[in-house]
């Protein structure tokens, strides 16, 4: 495709071409909605392209603009910035398949709109995946923080504007107050904000100076929702399923927990982390937000809601993963990035579907729906299986490796903590599919007989998702070897 570098700024800028073809074939829906799927696709092509790059041992670079000396606006592709990519990339096709089916089938207003806005939401979560610098990742964390928020007030309501406002009101604090203080303080102390191998803090500081950067990292970075900075994420529920789906799994809660690692790997290094006291109780604090997220996903019956504090939840798997400051922890988190990605968004599609369908959100009235909607409670036993962490499903991959890292860091706490949370898990999620599948239907259900399942573009999204969820737990090899890759530079 030519020079690797091109390839790079074409990946990040192709969702903007697609976003401008939805402006301009406003007027033809099927036009627009193709224009939108053929860009998803070449991007994606674009991402493969540089994921072979990347597997032959090769970083492409491209350095776009100096900032200050030394500090440019710069590009850069590594494996763990892959990861992510090939998450968002594969997924906004298969994203916007399904938002064809639920937009029409909702019959939602603002539908140029929101594809507009999802394009270039998928831009900035491009632009943080290759982030060559500290600055560009800030940058691109910023524009995808601002872009989403039209996502998340789509229907204009009190409520919609409202949680807009929790959800950049959180977001914006967190990463002006606390994410650029420690990037400026970055700045002073190492006289660069290049990611590289090893990290760049060693030997620059006191370890008290270190942990309390560290700490304003961890909590700067809002979107990673680790508690009490987590509020806009139930919030932004009041949004349509598609951009549930995309702020769970597609890009911004990912961009959150992949800056987390990334600082973790290519920032501080593995080595300095364990010299650190403070990664201990920054992973006690990822834990109890695993139980926390667990418990109140509990108390739920709005799905959407339960989906929202699982994720939460699951979100500080890959903090403690980074926390753990191990080449196992570290491989588990990044996993997990795409493990939970999978599952978590076959979930909120089969969730969606089940609002498009019967009309149901409360999953005390989805009692016998899984006689009518066969396939989609079928999905959404898949991805609960892959959240929870069980076979055939590929979140039992990644939930091994973390356990694998606790024991590592000889912290058997932690590893309890990891067990809880899957019980509870079993619980929660699980009870979805067994009132659908086993329970009689309700006197009042909106169906009782035949098939009624979601919008045909839907449906064919939640299979090609939940497929997914099981293919990689037969086939986990592709990002077990870009995180190996990970933990063999980061270490140095």
């Amino acid at each position: 495709m030519g020079d690797p570098g091109m390839i790079v700024l074409f990946t990040v800028l192709l969702p903007v071409v697609g976003a401008g073809l939805v402006l301009l074939l406003r007027k033809n829906e099927n036009a627009r909605e193709a224009a939108t799927l053929v860009t998803g696709v070449v991007t994606f092509a674009h991402v493969l392209a540089l994921l072979r790059l990347v597997r032959a041992g090769e970083t492409p670079r491209l350095d776009i603009v100096q900032i200050v000396p030394d500090v440019w606006l710069s590009f850069e592709v590594e494996p763990l910035g892959m990861v992510f990519a090939l998450v968002a990339g594969f997924l906004w096709p298969i994203t916007s398949l399904y938002a064809i089916g639920y937009m029409r089938g909702h019959q939602e207003e603002n539908q140029t709109r929101f594809f507009f806005f999802f394009a270039i939401a998928i831009a900035g979560a491009m632009g943080v995946a290759f982030s060559g610098n500290l600055f560009t990742l800030f940058v691109f964390y910023e524009f995808l923080t601002f872009c989403t928020v039209p996502l998340v007030t789509h229907h204009q309501t009190e409520e919609a504007k409202k949680s807009g406002r929790i959800y950049l009101g959180i977001l914006l604090t967190t990463s002006v107050g606390l994410q650029l203080v420690a990037i400026i303080w970055t700045w002073v102390l190492a006289g660069t904000l290049d990611f590289r191998t090893g990290g760049i803090l060693a030997g620059t500081a006191s370890t008290g100076v270190l942990s309390a950067i560290l700490v304003l990292y961890v909590y700067g970075v809002g979107k990673a929702a680790l508690m009490p900075f987590h509020r806009w994420l139930p919030a932004a529920m009041v949004a349509p399923t598609p951009v549930s789906a995309l702020l769970h799994a597609v890009a911004v809660v990912k961009a959150g927990v992949f800056t987390v690692l990334k600082i973790a790997v290519y920032v501080f290094g593995i080595d300095l982390l364990q010299t650190l006291t403070t990664t201990t109780w920054l992973a006690w604090a990822a834990a109890a937000t695993i139980i926390l997220g667990s418990l109140v996903a509990f108390q739920k019956d709005n799905l959407k809601a339960r989906l929202a504090y699982s994720t939460i939840s699951q979100l500080s798997y890959i903090v403690l993963g980074a926390m753990l400051a191990n080449e196992m922890g570290i491989i588990g988190g990044g996993m997990h990035i795409a493990m939970h990605a999978f599952g978590k968004i076959t979930l909120f599609f089969a969730a969606g579907g089940i609002m498009v369908a019967a009309h149901e959100k409360k999953i005390s009235r989805m009692h016998g729906l899984g006689r009518t909607m066969p396939i989609t409670f079928g999905a959404f036993l898949i991805g609960s299986l892959s959240i929870i962490g069980l076979p055939p499903a590929g979140g039992a991959w990644s939930k091994w490796f973390l356990g694998m890292g606790t024991l590592e860091a000889d912290q058997l706490g932690l590893l309890a903590v990891l067990m809880l949370s899957s019980l509870l898990g079993l619980y929660y999620l699980l009870e979805v599919p067994v009132k659908a599948f086993f329970f009689k239907p309700l006197e009042d259900a909106h169906h009782k007989d035949g098939i009624h399942e979601s919008p045909t573009p839907s449906l064919i999204a939640i299979c090609i998702t939940a497929a997914a969820t099981m293919g990689l737990f037969l086939w986990p090899d592709l990002f077990y070897e870009l995180m190996q890759m990970v933990v063999a530079g980061g270490a140095q």
